[in-house]
């Protein structure tokens, strides 16, 4: 989905496809033709952008066989589906029945991370509308906390964006790769993404703002995201997600209600913000369990809950941290990012009765999400473009 921005400039809205577990390029196009294109027709829509995750089996194939990537782009065209933005943080198994820290390896110490990440810029560039030339990634933080090379890392950062300088002057297409903040990893927040891409000091380089992540974290939207502007940071793109809030934890139904979400595919950081400072815990589980995380506070979680569904009392969802940072992001006289994307890919992680049982539900509600979107889009002065 396409808005225009006040100023003239083009808005991307797509939501992203690891909601979809595929492994291998045949599993990609089974994504399109049983999700991607009965959402878009669900909304009506000519035409449908997607946030495409590809493990690394598919962007191997897509990336050594020209054939290939010439199939997906066409099957694409076919369904009225447009790429202009890859999600590139899961690796590969993220359809597994248990995923949890696994989903931080590779990390940015280790040489597959790289070439993956190149790997999909590479794809990108051939996935890219024909009248669009810039494309995003996003990826991991760096790594999870406890295991970390920070040389190694910053090497591997640094080849990328000479990398990504080169493929521009080969195919005439900029590829920008995002580093997403998240609870438990090396980069947190935004604010400790500031050293690393500060320093590093490339505009192919920058960050990815997801508002789970963000509001997961106790982030202020618009402070994380003026400090982001005032240190010259790229935001490459924002994902739009919500992350699940209790205001009074210490009640036994609230952690009743809690422990619903308490399940063993996905991690599920926990934290509060005290006097002393945010303290977590690396699951929900843990924050139930004991007495390790304070609960005279509230509590988030991040666990990605539909965005047009809050979770019912005495939960409630960050929408509005969401609607704050897309306030900022877009609804200014600029826009401080291009590439907007729907991430909630723990639909079938919800609680067994909020679960979509059939195919058809869950079109229904990723359209939904869509929907919301675009209407906070357009409530912001964009026009939404057929």
């Amino acid at each position: 989905m396409r808005f225009r921005h006040p100023d003239g400039s083009i808005v991307h809205l797509a939501y992203c496809t690891n909601v979809h577990p595929a492994e291998t390029l045949d599993g990609v196009l089974t994504q399109l033709r049983d999700h991607c294109e009965p959402v878009r027709r669900r909304l009506g829509r000519d035409r449908l952008g997607i946030g495409l995750w590809l493990a690394a089996d598919a962007a191997r194939t897509l990336d050594s066989d020209p054939g290939a990537l010439r199939t997906l782009r066409a099957e694409l065209d076919r369904r009225g589906l447009e790429v202009v933005t890859l999600n590139g943080f899961p690796y590969e198994g993220f359809g597994a029945a248990e995923v949890k820290h696994r989903v931080y390896k590779p990390d940015w110490a280790d040489p597959e991370r790289l070439e993956h990440t190149t790997a999909l810029a590479r794809v990108l560039t051939g996935l890219l509308p024909d009248d669009v030339t810039e494309g995003s990634v996003s990826t991991l933080p760096l790594a999870w906390r406890t295991a970390h090379d920070a040389d190694r890392a910053e090497n591997a950062l640094r080849t990328l964006a000479e990398r990504l300088d080169a493929l521009q002057e080969l195919t005439g297409r900029s590829v920008r790769v995002g580093l997403e903040p998240e609870p438990g990893c090396i980069v947190e927040t935004t604010r400790d993404a500031l050293a690393p891409l500060t320093a590093l000091a490339h505009p192919r380089i920058g960050i990815c703002v997801d508002t789970c992540h963000l509001a997961t974290s106790f982030e202020d939207p618009y402070t994380a995201i003026d400090a982001l502007t005032t240190a010259g940071v790229t935001v490459v793109k924002s994902q739009l997600s919500a992350a699940l809030h209790a205001e009074h934890p210490h009640l036994p139904e609230v952690r009743a209600a809690l422990a619903a979400f308490d399940e063993p595919r996905f991690l599920h950081q926990t934290r509060t913000a005290t006097a002393a400072g945010l303290r977590g815990t690396d699951d929900l589980g843990e924050a139930l369990a004991g007495e390790s995380l304070p609960d005279g506070a509230p509590w988030r979680a991040h666990f990605h809950v539909p965005l047009h569904a809050a979770p019912a009392a005495p939960l409630t969802s960050t929408l509005p941290v969401l609607k704050a940072a897309l306030t900022r992001l877009v609804g200014g006289p600029h826009p401080l990012t291009r590439h907007l994307e729907v991430e909630t890919y723990t639909w079938q992680a919800l609680p067994s009765e909020l679960r979509p049982r059939t195919r058809t539900q869950l079109v229904d509600g990723i359209a939904a999400e869509l929907t919301l979107a675009r209407d906070l889009l357009t409530d912001l002065g964009l026009k939404e473009l057929p």
